[in-house]
């Protein structure tokens, strides 16, 4: 057999094996995933569009900790900032407070061998999440725990889209600055919280943690929600519903405006019944090829009559669905189908009328800080970006 035939059976073989790995490891997941969501509960709740305001209220938070502090982060960087957060949990430590820290083994690579040796050092107990496995290591690494949980002493929890990064606090020159909603929690619902990070924990860690201990029932608070964690396709299933349920108006605000078949067709269906349709997304952006792959889908919305913002005061990360003015979704999942179908992710749906009214003026906010996109701007010729637009459609389940 010569070269170019070895190399083409090469590449065959490695395309089998990758639909092989994808499809039988979805599988697996889909089987082992366990539907998951809270009854309505009652609750308080800040929320944080600022990384600065945000990590200022979260390190107090941190320092007053008396009991325990778990924490879930997807990325957590090895930079001056990260270094901060560090020195914060080692310090709680040694003071006697129980700290459990979770990443996501990829979104967290830059934490590396001496960091984590220096924290377990002061007595804090850290585990990668999601790390790649034996026997479906394509799609393993594929999945990412996007989720982002802290919670604190059992009585306050922090969930949203910030992550830990000198960018998450306007200090990366060409994203600044950082747009995105984290929600500070108290309430019945923090119990749940405690839950889902030990889920997380107990599987990644060495340990196996019974997590009644860590959930005294909290008392009740003003605002009607509901925490949803999804992955392996259930976030899809979640949304159709909603989306089908309006009557007037449906908002997106998304980093990445990716969906899945079945939502992009329900959204031009509620658009051609005349639900007014408004999606927010960013103009510049953070990972290649993630905006081409947003154009086709930008471009069907804008022909049904939706209309299309792009921010333009920084960028654009926060991740929002408003239905009618009724329902707010705000939580850890972008509008795209790693977030539908491989992430690991959770969200907040708040039935609260003047919850909605009040995360309203944050998002009208974006809005005027964005700028219309017209469909004869993604009609006009290009050649790079069209071939651009063709690489990301290929490959937009994984972007």
């Amino acid at each position: 057999m010569n070269l170019p035939s070895i190399v083409i059976a090469l590449i065959l073989l490695i395309i089998v094996w990758l639909y092989l790995d994808l499809t039988f490891g979805r599988k697996k997941h889909i089987s082992l995933f366990q539907k998951r969501e809270t009854p309505i509960l009652y609750g308080n709740f800040d929320i944080f569009p600022h990384g600065k305001e945000l990590f200022a209220d979260y390190f107090h938070e941190l320092k007053m900790a008396r009991s325990h502090i778990h924490i879930l982060f997807y990325i957590v960087r090895d930079d001056q900032f990260s270094q901060q957060f560090f020195e914060i949990l080692k310090a709680k430590a040694k003071e006697g407070i129980e700290v459990r820290l979770l990443v996501d083994r990829i979104g967290s690579h830059k934490v590396k061998k001496p960091a984590i040796n220096d924290l377990r050092a002061a007595g804090v107990e850290f585990a990668f999440s999601n790390r790649i496995r034996l026997p479906f290591l394509f799609y393993s690494s594929q999945v990412r725990n996007h989720r982002k949980i802290s919670i604190i002493d059992g009585k306050i929890g922090y969930l949203g889209g910030f992550n830990v990064g000198k960018e998450y606090i306007d200090e990366d020159p060409k994203l600044s600055p950082w747009r995105d909603y984290h929600l500070k929690i108290t309430g019945e619902s923090i119990p749940f919280l405690q839950q889902e990070f030990f889920i997380d924990w107990n599987e990644y860690s060495s340990e196996n943690v019974a997590v009644e201990a860590y959930t005294p029932k909290q008392p009740k608070g003003k605002i009607a929600h509901q925490f949803v964690p999804t992955e392996a396709g259930f976030l899809e299933k979640k949304y159709l519903p909603f989306l089908q349920s309006a009557k007037k108006s449906i908002v997106i605000g998304t980093p990445y405006f990716i969906p899945s078949n079945k939502l992009i067709n329900e959204l031009i269906t509620a658009a051609k019944r005349g639900i007014m349709i408004t999606i927010v997304v960013p103009y510049i952006t953070d990972h290649m090829l993630v905006q081409e792959a947003s154009y086709r889908y930008l471009r069907s919305m804008l022909k049904a009559g939706a209309q299309v913002f792009q921010y333009r005061n920084g960028f654009y990360h926060a991740k929002s669905i408003i239905i009618d003015d009724q329902l707010c979704d705000i939580g850890t999942a972008n509008f795209d189908k790693r977030s539908l179908f491989l992430n690991k992710e959770i969200n907040c749906y708040f039935y609260d009328a003047a919850f909605v009214d009040r995360f309203k003026e944050v998002i009208h906010k974006d809005i005027l800080d964005s700028k219309p996109l017209k469909l004869e701007d993604l009609n006009k010729p290009n050649l790079f970006r069209s071939l651009k637009e063709g690489v990301a459609g290929a490959l937009s389940f994984f972007l």
